[in-house]
């Protein structure tokens, strides 16, 4: 009877419409939540007879449509651990089951979200808001080198960066040529000092003292006044430039490092090699054999004697590094996670990798604005940011709701609109059932 499918097909699109209202209000509410992303509703008509001559009334029924793959607005946030992915591609998450021994326990399952409002927790796990634990790519603190085969919840360590003692030294300066009166002599030396690092990272004085034999031939000596052996020097070798070398260098370049006293020692001359010079000091943690690097032979990098009358220093580093206490964390844009020390130094621990689905609005959604792979949305492919199609990294910033407030609200009157009109469908039905029945008295 039409009067019936009538009301069923009424009843339908009440059903559907509270479906839509129902997702609407999920928006709405999600209207500010960090990686939301908002659900619009399809409608799908489903039929029971209809012909050239005859339609029976059919039915309607609401569908979710997924908009995974919109982009929310991305915001800078004053978290310096706040990730946003512009693009394509989802971050890799783990969700915890508890803790054993103080260590937490995470759920098998993978999944992916794109809510990166990152902090620290107290056990130095990076969790966002939903307390979900950032997953990266481990690197391996020896070499650098960055092992994409397993994703793994980030946790960083609070402990100290250990002291490395100082190998190497590398000057760059210009020797005069013609020293001004009074310089460059065993009574007044040109000299340098450079702080040093012992094994235990206590901060030592080297000193070179440069004086003038000859144009083009000049003695350093080695010293600190925090040496233990004893003697007054640690060492000295003669540096000859130019022609003085009796090498084919260009004037003005080092050709030849000779005589060497003490404790310093060199290769020699080798063109175009490195012109280096090794002493041994012991600062009272055992011997320590450092490198002084002034340059290449022939070469006008590091050390050379060209005109003028004063010394001309231009660069003095070593690599050695005292103790570092942690002092903060901070993410980078190729997805590199790295720990700060107050010492100056940087390690490097992991890297997030950014998740790519050929079909993201097939994903099955979970709570805390996190999703799970399903066989529709295709296989997840873990990629470095900014690469094969993944999305880049923005630092400092999240992504906020897809949700824009406005359509919804339209989408709210129409939805309105259309549930009171079915609504009339069904007392309009009823009343004309009512007037048949009443037909028969």
């Amino acid at each position: 009877m039409s009067l019936l499918g009538a009301m069923n097909t009424a009843i339908s699109g009440l059903t559907a419409q509270s479906a839509a209202f129902g997702n609407i209000s999920d928006n709405v509410a999600n209207s500010q939540t960090v990686g939301y992303k908002q659900v619009e509703t399809n409608f799908v008509d489903y039929l029971t007879t209809s012909t050239t001559t005859v339609n029976d009334p059919g039915a309607v029924v609401a569908q979710p449509q997924y908009d995974n793959n919109v982009q929310g607005t991305i915001t800078q946030v004053d978290n310096p651990l706040g990730l946003a992915i512009a693009g394509q591609g989802f971050f890799a998450v783990s969700q915890s089951t508890g803790s054993v021994n103080n260590v937490p326990t995470f759920n098998p399952q993978q999944f992916y979200t794109r809510a990166g409002d990152f902090q620290l927790n107290s056990a130095g796990y990076m969790v966002n808001s939903a307390g979900e634990y950032l997953n990266g790519w481990s690197i391996s603190p020896a070499t650098g080198i960055v092992n994409q085969n397993s994703l793994a919840p980030i946790h960083v360590t609070q402990t100290v960066y250990n002291p490395v003692p100082t190998a190497n030294v590398t000057l760059s300066a210009n020797l005069p040529a013609t020293p001004a009166t009074g310089t460059a002599t065993a009574a007044s030396p040109i000299s340098s000092d450079i702080d040093v690092y012992d094994a235990l990272g206590t901060q030592h004085v080297i000193t070179l003292d440069w004086v003038q034999n000859a144009s083009g031939d000049w003695t350093v000596t080695v010293n600190s006044p925090d040496d233990t052996s004893g003697v007054p020097d640690i060492g000295s070798a003669e540096v000859q430039f130019g022609s003085v070398s009796g090498n084919a260098v260009p004037e003005g370049t080092v050709g030849q490092i000779t005589n060497t006293t003490g404790t310093v020692t060199t290769t020699g001359y080798t063109a175009a090699s490195a012109a280096t010079l090794s002493f041994t000091t012991n600062f009272g943690s055992g011997n320590q054999t450092i490198n002084l690097n002034i340059g290449t032979y022939g070469g006008t990098t590091g050390v050379t004697q060209y005109a003028g009358t004063q010394y001309n220093l231009e660069g003095l580093t070593q690599d050695g590094v005292p103790p570092g206490s942690f002092a903060g964390v901070t993410p980078q844009a190729n997805g590199d996670i790295v720990v700060n020390y107050n010492n100056g130094q940087t390690r490097t621990i992991a890297q997030v990798p950014v998740i790519t689905f050929n079909n993201p609005d097939a994903l099955q959604r979970q709570d805390g604005q996190s999703f799970t792979a399903t066989l529709d949305a295709g296989t997840p492919l873990a990629e470095q940011a900014s690469t094969n199609g993944a999305g880049n990294l923005v630092t400092g910033s999240v992504e906020s709701s897809n949700v824009d407030i406005a359509t919804e609200f339209s989408n709210l009157i129409v939805a309105q609109q259309a549930y009171s009109a079915n609504a009339k469908m069904v007392t309009t039905a009823q009343q004309m059932l009512q007037t048949t029945v009443d037909m028969k008295q």
